[in-house]
């Protein structure tokens, strides 16, 4: 194994003038030499900046060329990168610069001015640096970069990811270069990527998708990625066509965008030369409808692959075989440079085609929680081995299907909402007695957040009223599609509501009342 900084290193010194990466807004390319340059020169200004080893810098950016060149820097450099989640909360962002023990901020412009409270409120010591992801950041020192690199291990943590937690409370999730490059190898192992591979990256850098993916996964291989700053359904396609990318990654709803704008828009492959270099569509993140996956490998010609990642597996953990080997619909696919495993109650491995635990052991596992031992312990087995919360079954092929989730997270569009989220966000309402969060399945995002509330007798609420408290608390993405209105939610024996009943009783609430 080897660490990130060695990577790059490498690939800079066997093919410094091969692309890197090609950021279309601005037309320029960066080599591999030029990564070197950046990332060296990044390192430099944390050094004059008396940061640390192994302290946190976040990035609050939108994707782009200096998004992705700090990104790396910062790992590079012996620091510890923390992506920023720019759909999360104001309370989300706070807690997690704040619990992730962040140095340093690096943010762009726009989201500056949507997230002011929270930067107007950063805890003491934090440096704000305003950063353009196109020219760079706005560094307050100079650097010579004379003084030598800090020391590095494969151990040593490179990212700290956070992703929500079945208590409400964003989890941080500590990454070594171990497990990063470990997760681009086994998407280049998967895929067969190889140095002439060139990546479309539409997903946001501060998801693992993105980062071990699209990022990682291009760099263990000497292969390049194409960075817009954001996905459009409109130019889709004609980056792919002018850049020449020969694959793609993409979660179900970006499946679904992508067919809408072409019910509306049409779409015309030999318009853009036929796409005679693209090789593949990957999509993760959330399962993907076997209607969903058909409809757009007949509308646009292209295979998808469909594959399973988490944040704690640095990624992909599951993929489907490539094409012309045979694939399943609806199943994420074989295990793919770790070992794979379902699990019954006692710990013991079930028999094929037996639903149970999916469980998750290799050096792309991380090694736990930041300041979290207790959710640590309770993830991650002295062994190695990784409790997923995923209910699965394995096929007498190997391939894995997912059934269901143990735990109550809800996934929508890749991101991971805690139902507990919901709840505390509705309680604050004076008139919310009881509130429960959940999801249903959704064609677009996989699943969608809704939630169900009981008032306080002789009070009254709308619904318009509670979703403009949510959209302030959590942020659009996370507010419920539709809040429902009930005389009491239903409880078990102890009090607690039965979450995992709500979808049918809402259904059944609507059928009654139409």
């Amino acid at each position: 194994m080897t660490t990130v900084r060695e990577l790059i290193d490498q690939n800079a010194a066997t093919q410094p003038d091969t692309a890197f990466l090609v950021a279309p807004e601005s037309g320029a390319a960066m080599s591999y030499a030029q990564l070197r340059c950046h990332v060296r020169d990044i390192s430099a200004r944390l050094d004059a900046l008396h940061i640390p080893p192994g302290a946190k810098v976040a990035l609050l950016l939108p994707n782009g060329y200096w998004t992705t060149a700090l990104l790396l820097g910062v790992i590079y450099s012996g620091r510890v990168v923390v992506p920023l989640n720019a759909v999360s909360g104001d309370a989300a962002l706070s807690y997690v610069i704040e619990h992730s023990d962040t140095r340093v901020v690096l943010v762009d412009e726009q989201l500056a001015e949507k997230f002011s409270g929270v930067l107007a409120d950063l805890p003491a010591g934090v440096r704000l640096i305003p950063t353009d992801v196109d020219e760079g950041p706005q560094w307050p020192v100079d650097a010579d970069g004379s003084a030598p690199l800090l020391p590095l291990a494969i151990d040593d943590a490179a990212i700290l990811m956070y992703t929500s937690g079945t208590t409400g409370r964003p989890k941080g999730v500590l990454l070594s270069h171990r497990n990063a490059v470990a997760g681009g190898r086994n998407t280049a192992a998967g895929h067969g990527l190889h140095a002439d591979d060139r990546a479309l990256c539409v997903l946001p850098l501060y998801h693992i998708n993105a980062q071990m993916v699209t990022v990682m996964g291009p760099l263990v291989t000497g292969g390049s990625v194409v960075m817009p700053h954001r996905f459009s359904p409109s130019t889709f396609w004609a980056l792919i066509a002018e850049q020449a990318c020969t694959w793609f990654s993409v979660v179900p709803t970006i499946i679904a965008y992508l067919l809408e704008h072409a019910e509306r828009e049409g779409f015309d492959r030999e318009a853009l030369g036929g796409l005679p270099a693209l090789r593949f569509g990957r999509s993760a993140s959330a399962p993907l409808a076997p209607e969903m996956h058909k409809a757009f490998e007949e509308k646009f010609g292209v295979p998808i692959v469909e594959t399973m990642g988490l944040t704690e597996t640095a990624a992909q953990i599951l993929s489907n075989p490539m094409p012309p080997a045979m694939a399943k619909y609806g199943s994420p696919g074989l295990a793919v440079g770790n070992e794979v495993k379902v699990v019954d109650e006692g710990g013991e491995e079930c028999p094929r085609g037996t639903p149970g635990e999916l469980m998750i052991r290799g050096d792309n596992v991380t090694k736990g929680y930041y300041k979290n031992p207790e959710a640590t312990a309770e993830a991650l087995e002295p062994d190695g081995w990784l409790h997923t919360g995923d209910v699965a079954y394995c096929d007498d092929d190997g391939f894995f299907f997912i059934t269901g989730r143990i735990k109550e997270l809800i996934i929508k569009g890749g991101e991971n909402i805690a139902p507990r989220e919901i709840d505390e966000a509705l309680y604050q309402h004076p008139a919310v007695l009881e509130a429960a969060g959940f999801g249903v399945p959704d064609a677009r995002y996989g699943q969608e957040v809704m939630a169900c509330v009981a008032l306080k007798p002789g009070t009254i609420c709308s619904e318009g009223e509670l979703s403009v408290l949510l959209e302030d608390r959590l942020g659009a993405f996370k507010k419920p599609k539709r809040i429902y209105f009930m005389q009491d939610l239903p409880k078990g024996p102890s009090g607690k509501i039965q979450r995992l009943k709500l979808p049918d009783l809402v259904q059944q609430q609507t059928e009654h009342a139409s």
